[in-house]
């Protein structure tokens, strides 16, 4: 059993203290985050993803864009060897972006999500081994999240890939752009979960700092399509810690994954982020504490890619604090 330990240098980076300075909290949380935040995965959370049929990743191909890609396997896939470790067995989901971008020493964040119970726990860490069985991640810091906004889905583990032949066929379309097509835009217009990468890495190696990837949710309807390259969508209250916010202040390069949960595609965008802080649009959406608007430069979209099929349950019981844009009119205006 370990220990509980505080962290002396404190676990964040500039970009994440300069939105918890600008929005008022950066005392609260550095207090709470010393002891929240740890540099070794607590028994619960290595015995949690040892149950997971599938993670989330956030990490950064070779010309530097962020992108989130979702890893599958049957329960157990995932093992944590020792406090400091996860062991992956497998590899990324044909088409992935980030297929040929595991590399030994590169920066990966990981999302473990339960959609059945709600629960999470995230990861920043760098690759360790890597060959054809799959990769090892070592952690950097590890923690857990709320279950906010997390819509309940039962999920049930399809043989092969749900699609009658294996992951890899190249029989799978893979479609590419850098705009959204009828279908993807259709995707986002209906969609309540989406899984945002970003990643801040100065020339030292310092553990607060590397590739992140986080979960966001809302009410259908919660992202708003501004252009056929281009979207919006509300931030909603969370742990105060402003990781996504804090890698997009200092780098705005940041990946999108948009699972379809009725086909089974999964559509990739990498492109550029920025954050709308207040102004009247803000303050009119119901539960909205600022936007974040994203601009594609590559979209991908990969045919019955997920081998999995999912039963909806319910909304989260945050929601009902939230809106959607159909409850909100206007041009997005910002206060200066």
């Amino acid at each position: 059993m370990a220990i509980e330990q505080v962290q002396t240098d404190g676990p964040f980076h500039r970009g994440e203290l300069d939105v918890q300075e600008r929005l008022g909290v950066r005392t609260e949380v550095d207090l709470f985050a010393r002891r929240a935040i740890r540099d070794y995965l607590p028994d619960q959370h290595r015995a949690f993803y040892a149950n997971l049929p599938f993670l989330l990743l956030g990490a950064v191909d070779r010309d530097g864009r962020p992108w989130a890609s979702m890893i599958a396997g049957e329960p157990g896939f995932v093992t944590s060897p020792d406090q400091r470790k996860l062991a992956i067995a497998a590899r990324p989901l044909f088409g992935d972006p980030i297929l040929n971008e595991i590399q030994v020493g590169a920066d990966v964040g990981v999302l473990g999500l339960d959609p059945a119970t709600r629960r999470r726990n995230r990861i920043t860490g760098r690759i360790g081994r890597n060959d054809s069985s799959g990769f090892s991640i070592l952690v950097d810091q590890s923690f857990g999240n709320c279950p906010q906004y997390i819509q309940e889905r039962q999920v049930q583990i399809l043989a092969g890939d749900g699609d009658g032949h294996a992951q890899g066929d190249p029989r799978r379309e893979v479609f590419r752009s850098d705009r959204f097509d009828e279908s993807i835009e259709k995707l986002l217009q209906t969609a309540d979960t989406l899984f945002i990468a970003t990643a801040f890495r100065q020339k030292d190696d310092a553990p607060n700092q590397g590739a992140d990837v986080s979960h966001r949710g809302g009410r259908p309807g919660f992202i708003r399509i501004e252009d056929d390259r281009t979207f919006i969508f509300p931030d909603f209250a969370g742990n105060r810690y402003f990781n996504t916010l804090g890698n997009i202040a200092v780098n705005p390069s940041a990946g999108f994954l948009f699972p379809d949960f009725q086909t089974g595609n999964l559509v990739y965008m990498t492109g550029q982020a920025d954050v709308v802080w207040d102004g009247p649009s803000v303050r009119n959406y119901n539960g909205a504490e600022r936007f974040v608007r994203f601009r594609a430069a590559e979209v991908l979209r990969v045919e019955k890619s997920m081998p999995f099929r999912f039963t909806f349950g319910s909304y989260s019981p945050a929601l009902v604090r939230t809106g959607n844009w159909l409850e909100t009119t206007g041009k997005i205006t910002a206060d200066s």
